[in-house]
């Protein structure tokens, strides 16, 4: 079985889910409401376990409500948290969302200053252990640990390199695959024009290096040349969360060995099924779900 760690952020959701996203002040009325784990590579952690590997969760959560709802249900989704630190008298990060009727959210995240940055008690782990670590840009000094330590041991990494306050190059120099948002690549590059700017972030690391672009799918560098996976269409329902599934994927494939096109093409898939129900999690398939709507596209 492939073995993949996923080290970064948990986030406890609250989804407000109205009929427009507001442009302004006033009061607004929502249609539902759901709470549910998040954070990019705890969501990624999930998707990576209901396609079927074994995958460990290394990151950090209060000793809150939110916390223990946090690591109940990422136990509950077959994910491992004995190596997830609880700190004592901290609160949980938390995000409010809005979501409106054509899926499309507006994020809100409080990240917790009471969880330590400090990657001391990860001195124990042995990354050696893993097929794939996968880790997010939310705890820095997590990621820039796992990875030197998955490099020295030979296993494969993955970035979410999605938009954070502070530089990410030494990330992105440390990763084999740097798998971008386009609001990411932007901030990384400074450049909005993505086939320029995924040239320039090539020129930061000697991996791959991606750009997801929501529904008009994937792009990336192999060997200097421009590669495309289109996204699929859906019924889109609620968008929170997908890329986060889609690098959860992306990780399960190449950990699979999967050419890096069929893997582009299987992260594709699950994020788009992710897509179709409410909430960060809720519409993560399987993986004989996923096989099932590839072979409607052969």
């Amino acid at each position: 079985m492939i073995k993949i760690a996923c080290v970064g952020i948990a986030v406890q959701d609250r989804l407000y889910y109205v009929e427009n996203l507001p442009d302004g002040g006033g009061k607004y009325v929502a249609q539902d409401y759901k709470e549910i784990g998040g954070g990019p590579a705890a969501t990624a952690a999930v998707a990576a376990a209901r396609l079927g590997a074994s995958v460990d969760f290394i990151g950090r959560v209060g000793d809150d409500a939110a916390g223990q709802t946090l690591l109940s249900e990422l136990e509950n989704a077959g994910v491992n948290t004995a190596l997830t630190r609880v700190v004592h008298q901290a609160r949980s990060t938390q995000s409010a969302i809005l979501v409106d009727k054509q899926g499309e959210r507006i994020i809100i995240n409080y990240p917790s200053p009471d969880l330590p940055t400090d990657t001391g008690w990860m001195e124990t782990i042995d990354f050696s252990q893993y097929d794939m670590v996968l880790a997010d840009v939310r705890w820095h000094e997590g990621t820039e640990f796992a990875f030197t330590r998955a490099r020295a041991a030979g296993v494969t990494t993955l970035l979410d390199a999605d938009v954070t306050p502070q530089s990410i190059l030494s990330l992105i120099r440390l990763a084999d695959h740097a798998a971008f948002s386009e609001p990411g690549l932007i901030k990384a590059t400074g450049e909005k024009n993505m086939t320029k700017a995924l040239k320039l972030a090539d020129e930061m690391t000697s991996g791959i290096v991606y750009v997801t672009q929501g529904k008009s799918g994937c792009s990336w560098l192999e060997q200097q040349a421009l590669c495309q996976q289109d996204g699929f269409k859906v019924e889109v329902v609620d968008t929170t969360g997908a890329g986060d599934v889609f690098h959860g994927s992306l990780a399960f494939a190449l950990a699979e060995n999967q050419p890096i096109d069929r893997a582009v093409r299987f992260a594709n898939a699950v994020a788009a099924l992710k897509c179709t129900r409410p909430g960060g999690r809720a519409g993560i398939p399987d993986r004989d779900q996923t096989d099932a709507f590839l072979s409607l596209f052969v």
